[in-house]
């Protein structure tokens, strides 16, 4: 089984593994517009090229690569005037083409000149394709999407760089213009509070005035916390059942288990720190949150489940099992290596923000203290999950062990079954397919715990269980075990919180049938709470047909319709970075929102807006479309959105993150992140409330 285990590890990862592999991004691109006059605008696109890579121009012979071009969106508002220019390229035989090619290095700008139907504020956007080589290799054609802002003309010439700000002096103003909006304020405003002692990053000033030793401890700490995270748990009875089976002596079985511990702490400290510091925030979220990860770890977990019933046993051609029997005899490592590639895999969804906090200070030109924290936090993986690994290596000398093992066997795939849906739950939530609703959720999970409770009690047998002429005591406190689980689920069918499964569970807002919720809303009818925060939204929230707030909040899910809300009304503002995927972000809402200390000053004291930044459906208005002066990405998603406004605003790439913040956008105290501490995070919003008071009094 152990064999069998291995190399079906080793051909799942052969597919998926060239998904992860190192994104080569050598050519970067600029936009940027130019008003020449009332009826015509420059637009240009400035490619930076890396070192050793070149990119190709416009002209290029057929059979040859790609050729750069620009294709812009249909308009009756503007017209092209001829082709782009270009630079003068180099002229040289492309040996990978075997022809003489035109292409450019280190830098190319290509100017489109437009004509304009009328000399007003103007959008366009468009595709440019283009494709780049270096002397070895070349990478497929890719498409970056553009746009321009293209301002009126008044009488000079004006430049709007998308994605950067530029200021502009007209009469008594100030115009910031930018890639989404035009803000006009009055240059004898009122000058906004003092909040150069409020730091959104306090956390990090500390950590990088810790010693080596502490930052060690720090990130350690941070590893056993992201052992609670549901993510892990598969991965307990996949690895139990792995070295359960191993053979050899006891002294192989130790060492295979030592290799998967070293392995599990070289793969986070290797793999962690290339994929953070060449791949970003944007593959963490990615990981944890597109639909193909999810639905590869959920058929993985599956089809393992099924393999532990005894449904099949997975098998590899016998060429590949050969060169695995090798392996084995040379001290079988390769089987542990890949389980401990799996673990990296699978928890690095749920531990990204963590891994994500501790290497975020690569990016400030350290390269010490990230290594030293990801061995902190990749120790504490790694003893566990050794322990794991050395105990089952000993139950093969126990005497008639093997019926008893493939009872383990079967009950740690009931659990595999269960919690392989949590990768499913997130795909659906994410996409709002709503597939898996929270009742359909708690129901497979009642009846797969059933069925497990009936299989301890002797009522099921698998193909492989030997027979048993009477239930063992463990085997009966198990079985009650699994009923009374199954118990404490029967209530969240018809709306229970389950506060203690919060994490696992997709949110309440996906439940058919919420009596909580009748309850609350025919409460509310009669004047209650409820009924009066209704009242206190200024309008209607975007999203509200796809998004909901938890425990019957009324807010927002735009942020500036919060900031408008709140100058209206004189309240200051909770902003939510939260998620669908964000397991953290459930356990937060149903154990800290739901208190009444908590709750009360959420409905009554605060515009509650709550930012997505995994959502996968939601689209901005074309209008909208900006670049990011963060990473340089075109924004079209409202969670693309969200997200680039907490990383550029707060340098902050966790959920939950909370920031309490004035009418102007200004934070009012040191945001929070995942704490369970109900006092300290009613504390949080009380000093909110009091800053905010105080910045409004001066006004």
């Amino acid at each position: 089984m152990r064999k069998q285990i291995a190399l079906t590890i080793i051909l799942a990862f052969s597919f998926f593994i060239s998904t992860f592999s190192q994104i080569l991004e050598p050519v970067k691109w600029k936009f940027s517009a130019k008003r020449l006059s009332e009826k015509e605008a420059e637009l240009t696109f400035t490619a930076t090229i890396e070192k050793g890579w070149h990119l190709y121009s416009q002209d290029i012979p057929e059979g040859g690569p790609v050729a750069t071009s620009l294709s812009f969106k249909e308009s009756k508002e503007y017209k092209k005037i001829g082709r782009a220019k270009e630079p003068k390229p180099i002229t040289e035989y492309d040996k990978n083409f075997k022809m003489t090619l035109k292409y450019f290095n280190h830098k190319a700008s290509f100017v489109q000149k437009v004509s304009l139907l009328n000399n007003k504020p103007l959008k366009i956007t468009g595709e440019l394709e283009f494709m780049c080589c270096d002397d070895e290799k070349c990478l497929p054609p890719a498409l970056v999407d553009f746009y321009f802002n293209v301002e009126a003309f008044n009488g000079t010439a004006t430049v709007s760089s998308n994605g950067e700000k530029t200021i502009e002096p007209v009469e008594d103003t100030v115009k910031i213009i930018d890639s989404t909006k035009v803000a006009v304020a009055p240059l004898n405003e009122t000058p906004k509070a003092d909040t150069s002692k409020i730091s959104a990053n306090k956390t990090d000033e500390d950590i990088n005035n810790m010693s080596l030793w502490a930052f060690f401890f720090f990130a350690l700490g941070g590893g056993l916390i992201a052992l609670l995270t549901p993510c892990i748990y598969p991965m307990i009875p996949m690895t139990v059942s792995f070295f359960m089976n191993s053979s050899g002596s006891k002294r192989k079985s130790i060492m295979s288990a030592s290799v998967y511990g070293i392995s599990i702490i070289v793969i986070y400290v290797l793999v962690g720190t290339v994929v953070a510091v060449t791949l970003g925030e944007e593959f963490s979220s990615w990981l944890s949150t597109h639909w193909l990860p999810n639905i590869f770890f959920f058929i993985l977990f599956t089809i393992f489940a099924a393999s532990f019933f005894g449904m099949f046993e997975l098998t590899l051609p016998s060429w590949m099992i050969n060169s695995t029997d090798k392996q084995a005899d040379k001290g079988g490592y390769l089987g542990a290596f890949f389980m401990a590639f799996t673990l990296v895999l699978v928890s690095f969804s749920c531990t990204a923000p963590i891994v994500g906090s501790i290497l975020a200070l690569s990016t400030q030109g350290q390269v010490l203290r990230p290594i030293i924290g990801m061995l902190g936090f990749s120790l504490a993986f790694a003893i566990p999950f050794t322990a794991f690994a050395i105990f089952p290596s000993g139950l093969n000398s126990l005497p008639k062990s093997g019926g008893w093992l493939n009872n383990v066997k079967v009950i740690l795939g009931f659990i595999e079954l269960a919690l392989g849906l949590k990768f499913l739950s997130v795909a659906d939530q994410t996409y709002h397919w709503g597939y898996l609703d929270r009742e359909v959720y708690i129901a497979l999970w009642i009846v797969i715990f059933t069925l497990m409770g009936f299989y301890l009690l002797g009522k099921l047998k698998f193909a492989h269980d030997s027979d048993t002429k009477f239930i063992s005591v463990p085997k009966l406190l198990m079985a009650i075990a699994s009923f009374t689980f199954v118990m404490y689920l029967f209530p969240g069918m018809f709306g229970a919180p389950l506060k203690a499964l919060a994490g696992w569970l997709p949110p309440m807002k996906t439940h058919d049938f919420d009596l909580t919720k009748i309850i609350r809303e025919n409460a509310g009818s009669g004047g209650g709470a409820t009924a009066s925060t209704t009242l206190d939204l200024c309008e209607k929230p975007k999203y509200a047909d796809k998004l909901e707030l938890p425990h019957g909040l009324q807010g927002y899910f735009d942020l500036d319709q919060a900031l408008k809300c709140s100058k209206a009304t004189g309240k200051p503002i909770f902003i939510d970075f939260t998620g669908h995927g964000c397991v953290n972000c459930r356990e937060m809402e149903a154990s800290v929102w739901s208190e009444s200390q908590v709750l009360k000053q959420l409905k009554n004291d605060y515009i509650v807006v709550a930012l997505y930044v995994d959502d996968k459906e939601i689209m901005l208005p074309e209008k909208e479309y900006y670049t990011s002066t963060y990473n340089n990405k075109l924004i079209k998603t409202m969670s693309a959105k969200n997200f680039d406004y907490q990383m550029s605003k707060y340098n902050a790439n966790g959920q939950p993150y909370y920031v309490l913040v004035d009418g102007n956008g200004e934070p009012l105290n040191k945001p929070r992140g995942y704490n369970k501490d109900v006092e300290a995070f009613a504390k949080f919003l009380e000093e909110g409330k009091a800053e905010y008071k105080k910045r409004t009094e001066i006004k």
